[in-house]
């Protein structure tokens, strides 16, 4: 049976039964396993396992070795076999040049000219080798000390620098830096204005962020160029640098020589550090608003910062970052002040800064909470809102250039133009006719007689003056008594002219403008006048009072306006009985300020009440009592016939005779002026008084009527008077020839009054904005063909133009400026202007001036010849503050003269909008590559760099969205088609 059982096939066989096959191969299977295994451990013991897996491993591993070692001898022979098999032999060439290159390499000469000029090589040799040391050699030598990679490089550098200096001695830069520079910059200038105007169109209430207005800008910069717009480059530092690159290549290609250029290796390494090194850190600097602070307010340095703009600047800034720096700094030096133990006369200065300070405070913390409130900030708006203004008389209104252009425009609204054209027409009569009677008596007096002729020429003004006013085809015609018309008929037909001719009938036309409800008492309630009284610095900023919250809030339109936010004491004391005030100049002196000699007085004031008394001393300048007189007669017309003040005399050294009887006038004046019945009379006249006598810095009243109004350019009496002056001083030679030129003014009243007339009654066509709108192009574009071609004067226009925005006023104002400067130019240099300005351009490209900006950038870059570091980025509060110094800076250094020609409000907003165009990097940087555009559209006329521009900047996002609206709006009109 167990034969069977180990053995199935027998069992089969034997007994004839068929087992499963499957069951069966199983058993045997484990019965043969398992009578394995004990034997196993029968016959080797309980280790057996571990035996057999041991030498399982060693075989597998002898296997492995065995064949490694055999394939390793194998191969170093079969490669042993193959090197001489197929390899050629060494070549003798190859151990000569390793000898060689082991030997001495021999030096390389470099010639160091480059320009032609000693005085500018030697600078820009040292440009060069420290450029090559900071940027190149560091790495350079930690790979090889082979000097003659660094000697190409330099070989190539300066090729490059000779090409360039040989191009720009053959270009003639007059027309570059006098007009190119100036378009570009008024260019630059209008997109901007634009750019802001549309952001206030968007929405009036909400201010645009400084990204909204970057992104305006651009839009209307592509919107002006029409094919080309530089946001990318500006907005995008890596689309910058690769710009920049693609642009150095171009000019390395230009400059280099071919076998240079196609040394790729040597190629790039030169555009690297041009667009890298050079270029991208100098492009930083340049359009860094806190640079540009900085370097305008070193550039205006030796100009002193003026209180009153100052005080203007605070009260207009529309940046809360600006007033918080202002009011911290002012709150560090209120601590620093109070914590000093001084006595004596120490005391009062401190007291006075201290209070100085506690105003400039408080005027920060109240345009802060306005900002933050969301309310107007508008100084215009505020006016026609609140409170009462000041009173201009017509004839102070007739005789200033910027008054006189907002009464126009009212008249010209209310149908009233022919009366105001008639007087100012009849009143260039007169002026001309007094200048030609003036030089027929000088003729006469010479022999010379021309008589007949020069009354001609009157008699046909004056005629001229009624047809086109008085008679009955006048259109519009002056409405007057007709008893005064037919007496001038009649004089005009028996009688010679005379300058006074139309005087009555002038007089009654003045009075129907004065008197007339539609004329001057209208004006005077119209939004013109309040926008005149801000050209003339008549407006105040407001003020706030009541409650702490400042819902309590007013507006003072008077001269004096700022005093409501004084701090001192004696501006809060009321005209109570009780309080009594006594004043007189105790001593006077002499003083010089910046070479000005002047008086100055020292008033002692005395102050009672029931309580206490005080003392103290305040020191005033004759100008000083003049602007108060003028305030307190101008606001208590009851005073003008009271009080006399001691008139301006001109006397020389300062003489002590004069200071004391100029010192016992002023005592009088101010012993009458602080009576008790003075101050009964006029109540409010004690703030003013106070205001003037509080021992403090006297702010004159920038708003001053009366003494703007002695001040103010009269263009249409003085200008003329002033021609016949010059005329009667001339030698006889030049004289005569003004003569024979002056013949024709004869008819000037006339041409005035239809120049006048054009300039308001033309119309211009209602049509929609093309591409020839002078808006929607370039400044260059626009340049009044009919001006002759005299640089400056088409530079000033420019300027002026765009800095001012005057296409926004009428245009008989801007006739005049330009007839002012046509005359300035001439007067003063006549045609010899050209020649100095081609002599300053000259002297700038000399190789002197050229050395000189060479020196500034390697001392710049590199500080004793050592690579200067990045600047850190100034505190926020400090470049805040440094923005406010310049605008203060700018505004102080505005001649009177300019905004008595175009207006004090026009003069400040032209000055802060080129001020604030600056505050912003990207669009520096815009402006900074426009100008390197057109420098290489000059340096290179004969080579396409327009083109190649409009290819570098044609993946502009603007630009493709420009080009899909005109394809939008074109659609439409080529369907129709």
């Amino acid at each position: 049976m167990v034969f069977a059982w180990c053995c199935p096939w027998y069992s089969h066989v034997v007994t004839g039964i068929k087992p499963r096959t499957s069951y069966m191969t199983s058993l045997s299977i484990w019965g043969w396993g398992s009578l394995g295994i004990v034997l196993s451990l029968i016959t080797f013991g309980p280790f057996v396992i571990f035996y057999l897996a041991f030498y399982i491993l060693c075989f597998v591993g002898g296997g492995f070795v065995v064949t490694l070692l055999f394939g390793k001898t194998n191969s170093e022979k079969y490669l042993e076999q193959c090197e001489h098999s197929f390899l050629p032999p060494t070549s003798t060439g190859i151990p000569k040049c390793l000898e060689e290159m082991k030997q001495e390499p021999r030096a390389i000469k470099i010639d160091r000219r480059l320009t032609g000029a000693n005085i500018i090589d030697e600078p820009l040799q040292q440009v060069i080798q420290f450029s090559l040391r900071d940027y190149v050699q560091y790495w350079y030598y930690t790979l090889s000390d082979d000097e003659s990679f660094l000697l190409e490089i330099r070989q190539a550098l300066q090729n490059a620098l000779i090409q360039f200096a040989t191009r720009s001695k053959e270009i003639d830069w007059q027309p570059y830096f006098t007009t190119r520079i100036v378009d570009d910059f008024g260019t630059h200038l209008r997109v901007f204005r634009k750019a802001q105007h549309k952001i206030t169109e968007k929405d009036d209430q909400v201010k645009g962020t400084a990204e909204d207005l970057v992104d305006t800008f651009f839009e209307v910069e592509v919107e002006m160029e029409k094919d080309v717009c530089r946001d990318l480059v500006c907005t995008s530092p890596k689309d910058e640098e690769g710009f920049l690159r693609d642009l150095c290549e171009v000019l390395l290609y230009l400059l280099l020589p071919p076998g240079d250029f196609q040394n790729k290796i040597m190629r790039y390494f030169v555009r690297e550090i041009l667009a890298r090194g050079i270029l991208l850190p100098l492009i930083n600097q340049l359009s860094d608003p806190d640079y540009i602070n900085q370097y305008v307010i070193w550039m205006i340095r030796d100009s002193n910062c003026n209180y009153e703009a100052f005080m203007n600047i605070i009260k207009l800034s529309d940046n809360i970052a600006e007033l918080e720096a202002v009011r911290d700094k002012a709150a560090e030096e209120l601590q620093y002040l109070r914590s000093l133990d001084t006595a004596g006369d120490d005391i009062n200065t401190i007291k006075n800064q201290i209070n100085s300070l506690l105003f400039v405070k408080k005027v920060c913390d109240s345009r802060i909470q306005r900002l933050q409130s969301g309310k107007e900030i508008n100084t215009v708006k505020l006016a026609a809102n609140f409170g009462k203004l000041c009173t201009i008389p017509l004839d102070s209104i007739l005789v200033d250039n910027v008054a006189l252009q907002f009464f126009m425009d009212y008249m010209q609204q209310t149908g009233g133009q022919a009366h105001l054209f008639f007087w100012m027409t009849v009143e260039g009569y007169r002026v001309t006719a007094q200048q030609q009677l003036e030089v027929l008596l000088s003729r006469q007096k010479d022999g010379r007689h021309q008589t007949n002729q020069t009354k001609g020429l009157l008699r046909a003004a004056a005629v001229g003056i009624y047809e086109q006013y008085l008679s009955e085809k006048a259109s519009p015609r002056v409405t007057v008594d007709d008893y005064l018309v037919a007496k001038l008929a009649d004089t005009l037909n028996h009688e010679d002219p005379t300058p006074e001719i139309f005087d009555d009938i002038q007089r009654k036309v003045y009075e129907l403008m004065l008197r007339d409800e539609r004329f001057y008492p209208s004006f005077r309630q119209n939004a013109l006048y309040v926008r005149m009284l801000a050209e003339l610095d008549m407006l105040k900023d407001p003020s706030f009072r009541g409650s702490d919250d400042g819902d309590g809030e007013s507006f003072n339109g008077s001269p004096t306006g700022s005093i409501n936010l004084s701090l001192d004491d004696l501006s809060n004391v009321s005209s109570d009985d009780s309080v009594q005030l006594h004043a007189y100049i105790s001593d006077t002196g002499v003083c010089n300020d910046h070479g000005k000699t002047y008086a100055l007085y020292a008033i002692t004031v005395h102050r009672r009440n029931l309580n206490s008394e005080e003392m103290w001393k305040t020191y005033r300048r004759y100008s000083d009592f003049h602007d108060f007189h003028m305030r307190i007669t101008e606001q208590f017309e009851n005073l003008s016939s009271i009080l006399k003040l001691p008139g301006k005399k001109t006397f020389n050294n300062m003489d002590r005779d004069f200071l004391e009887k100029r010192k016992k006038d002023l005592n009088a004046y101010l012993q009458l002026l602080l009576t008790p019945e003075m101050m009964k009379a006029s109540p409010a006249l004690a703030h003013y008084v106070y205001d003037f006598l509080e021992n403090k810095a006297y702010s004159k009243g920038k708003g001053d009527f009366a003494r703007k109004m002695d001040t103010f350019v009269n263009p249409l009496r003085n200008s003329m008077r002033n021609v016949s002056n010059a005329v009667k001083s001339l030698p006889d030679s030049l004289a005569e020839g003004m003569t024979k030129m002056s013949d024709n003014m004869g008819k000037m009243s006339e041409r005035l009054g239809q120049d006048i007339k054009q300039s308001f009654f033309k119309v211009p066509p209602l049509i929609p904005k093309t591409d020839s709108d002078p808006e929607h192009c370039r400044v260059s574009a626009q340049l009044d063909d009919t001006v002759d071609d005299n640089i400056p004067l088409r530079v000033m226009l420019l300027l002026m133009d765009e800095v001012f925005d005057l296409k926004e006023r009428n245009q008989w104002l801007r006739r005049n400026i330009k007839n002012l400067l046509q005359q300035l130019i001439r007067a003063t240099y006549g045609d010899t202007i050209n020649r100095k300005i081609v002599d300053h351009v000259d002297w700038m490209t000399s190789p002197e001036q050229v050395a000189d900006l060479v020196k500034r950038f390697r001392d710049a870059f590199w500080p004793n010849g050592i690579l200067a570091e990045n600047v850190p980025c100034r505190d926020k509060a400090v470049r805040m503050r440094t923005r406010v110094a310049g605008k203060t800076k700018l505004l102080s250094i505005m001649p009177d003269e300019l905004k008595h020609i175009i207006g004090a409000e026009t003069t400040r907003k032209g000055i802060l909008r080129v001020f604030e165009m600056f505050q912003h990097n990207q669009l520096n940087r815009r402006m900074v590559y426009v100008f390197l555009e057109g420098f290489l559209e000059t340096l290179f006329p004969q080579y396409k760099f327009r083109e190649l521009f409009n290819k570098l900047h044609s993946r502009s996002k603007q630009m493709q969205k420009y080009k899909q609206k005109l394809q939008t709006t074109q659609a439409p009109s080529l369907q129709k088609r």
